[in-house]
C-alpha cells in the first residue's frame, strides 16, 4: 500500500533482548516523533539467535499494553520471526522502515553475524523494508541509553528523509558508551576485521555430570581508522551499511578467470 503525502511513516520496532529491555523503550521514545510506532519484539531474550527462525512448532502473539499512542505486541518466536509476523499479521503492509534494538551490548565487527538484532534488521532488508539495528557498548541492564538515544533519532530523521531511499537499506549502528557530549560525532565505517578467540571451560554439575561454557577474548586485528571498532574506541558513533548478499564478488572474478571447466 501507497504511503500518501499526509500518512506518517510506519515504523516497527523490534530487538533481540525482549520487549522488557531498557533498550527497547529508549528506541521506541527516539523515534515516536517521526511516526506511527507499532512494537512486535520477542517474550523473552533471544541474544546470539542468528537469523533463526521457528519451525516445527507455534508461534503466539500477546498484545500487551506498552506505551500511550504506541500498538505493541509480544512474540515468542526470534527476533526474525517478529518481522515475518508483523508484517505479515499485524501490519498486514510493509512498514515504511524496521528499526532493531537498541541492544545492551556491541555488534561490531564479527558480531553482526550472530546478532539477533541485525538479523531483524537483514530480515526486513530481504523484505525489501529499509532497516536499521542500533546497539550500544553497554551489557549491563542498567545501561544509560541517553546518548545513544539521542543519536538514534538523529540518524531515524536523516534515513526518513532521503527521498531515494534504497529499499534494501541496511545500517549496522553501535553507540560508544559514554556521555552525549563526549561522542565526536558520526562516522560512516567498514566491518573491522576482528573476532572472539574462544575456548570451553569445562565445569561439573552437583550431579558430577560435566558442562561446558563459552567463554573468549575479543581480538581486533584490523588497526585501519576506517573500522566500527576504532570509532566507537575513539568515541563516534559507527554506522556501517551491511547487506543480505554474502557472495565475495572479488574472489568470484578471480575463480572466473582461474578456474577454467
Amino acid at each position: 500500500m501507497a504511503k500518501t503525502k499526509t500518512e506518517k511513516p510506519v515504523i516497527l520496532i523490534t530487538n533481540d533482548d525482549g520487549i522488557s529491555a531498557p533498550g527497547i523503550k529508549a528506541l521506541v521514545e527516539a523515534a515516536l516523533p517521526f511516526g506511527k510506532v507499532v512494537v512486535v519484539a520477542p517474550d523473552k531474550p533471544q541474544s546470539g539467535m542468528g537469523h533463526a527462525i521457528t519451525i516445527g512448532h507455534h508461534l503466539r502473539l500477546q498484545k500487551v499494553h506498552y506505551m500511550e499512542g504506541v500498538e505493541a505486541y509480544s512474540c515468542s518466536g526470534t527476533p526474525v520471526d517478529c518481522v515475518k509476523l508483523a508484517v505479515d499479521k499485524v501490519l498486514h503492509r510493509k512498514p515504511t522502515i524496521c528499526l532493531s534494538g537498541i541492544n545492551h551490548g556491541a555488534n561490531h565487527s564479527i558480531n553482526v553475524i550472530y546478532s539477533g538484532t541485525m538479523s531483524a534488521a537483514l530480515e526486513a532488508s530481504i523484505e525489501s523494508i529499509p532497516s536499521i539495528g542500533f546497539s550500544l557498548l553497554d551489557l549491563s541492564i542498567e545501561a544509560d541509553f541517553t546518548a545513544a538515544k539521542h543519536f538514534a533519532a538523529i540518524i531515524i530523521e536523516k534515513v526518513l528523509s532521503d527521498k531515494k531511499l534504497d529499499k534494501h537499506l541496511c545500517l549496522n549502528v553501535n553507540f560508544p558508551k559514554v556521555a552525549t557530549n563526549l561522542i565526536k560525532g558520526i562516522k560512516i565505517c567498514k566491518q573491522a576485521y576482528a573476532k572472539y578467540e574462544e575456548k570451553f571451560v569445562e565445569r561439573v554439575d552437583p550431579h558430577g555430570k560435566k558442562y561446558y561454557w563459552l567463554t573468549g577474548e575479543f581480538k581486533n586485528f584490523d588497526k585501519s581508522k576506517d573500522t566500527d571498532v576504532w570509532a566507537l574506541k575513539n568515541n563516534y558513533v559507527s554506522v556501517v551499511p551491511v547487506q543480505f548478499d554474502l557472495t565475495n564478488h572479488a574472489l568470484k572474478t578471480q575463480l572466473s578467470k582461474k578456474w577454467k571447466w
